[in-house]
């Protein structure tokens, strides 16, 4: 069986997927495309949909990952075997051919590059810690130490918790506002002491900002759309005892 996903048209024939909780084969409330390592799913079934994913996007592609800890640290990657034991990281960029590059995520934002012109892709984790810190400016540094040029990359902010379902208090307003009073423009109000936070839009804004111009945001709810997304916000609200995570690849062929 195929797992579904989805593309970005900035990112064009470069090897690249978004994929959700479909085509999987986990069960109950991991159901069913489950790729996390830490979710407590049976390892077997979790290898079984990771194996999925690369065979829909880049069949016969080494996949590889890091131990995400909500930073801003992008590892260049020369070899599979360099990730064996998941560095603690939040990205990824290579420029050799046939390893996968991918990010879990479960309301965090995905965020894919590339530069087809020098042959160079790149994967970032941006959870609002790592968007604020330079996750994605990492990215673009590492991808430019691998010889692509900062006017030639692409990038796609995939599912993600959108503003409507992202209520946060007054004190994470100004975390914000504090490292840059224009950033109060991605907050509109919410109930007493809090608003609701466009992260998407913020990641996309950080990215332009850096000089990338080709930039797609997919626009889904992964708080919202629960037939088709993991979220960890949903399952905490919902109360349910573990969540799954979707994973976000790109590769070069």
């Amino acid at each position: 069986m195929t797992a579904p996903f989805v593309t970005a048209e900035p990112l064009g024939d470069i090897a690249h997927g978004f994929f959700g909780r479909r085509g999987g084969v986990s069960s109950g409330e991991l159901a069913s495309l489950n790729c996390g390592l830490g979710s407590g799913d049976d390892p077997a079934l979790i290898a079984e949909n990771r194996r999925r994913v690369a065979d829909a996007v880049l069949p016969g592609g080494a996949l590889t990952g890091v131990y995400q800890v909500h930073g801003n640290r992008c590892l260049i990657v020369d070899d599979a075997t360099d990730l064996a034991a998941r560095p603690d990281a939040d990205a990824l960029a290579t420029r050799t051919r046939g390893i996968l590059l991918g990010i879990l995520t479960a309301d965090c934002v995905p965020v894919l590059f590339a530069d087809r012109d020098a042959g160079v892709v790149g994967a970032a984790h941006a959870g609002w810690k790592g968007a604020l810190a330079g996750v994605t400016d990492a990215t673009l540094a590492a991808m430019e130490s691998l010889g692509a040029h900062r006017a030639n990359i692409a990038a796609a902010i995939g599912p993600c918790i959108a503003r409507a379902s992202y209520e946060v208090d007054d004190g994470f307003v100004q975390r914000f506002t504090t490292d840059d009073p224009a950033n109060e423009r991605f907050f509109s109000a919410g109930k007493p002491g809090h608003a609701m936070f466009d992260i998407a839009a913020y990641v996309a804004a950080r990215l332009a900002a850096a000089g990338v111009t080709r930039i797609a945001i997919g626009g889904q709810d992964t708080y919202v759309e629960a037939e088709d997304y993991f979220s960890y916000r949903r399952a905490c609200h919902k109360g349910e005892n573990t969540y799954g995570r979707q994973l976000s690849v790109i590769g070069l062929n």
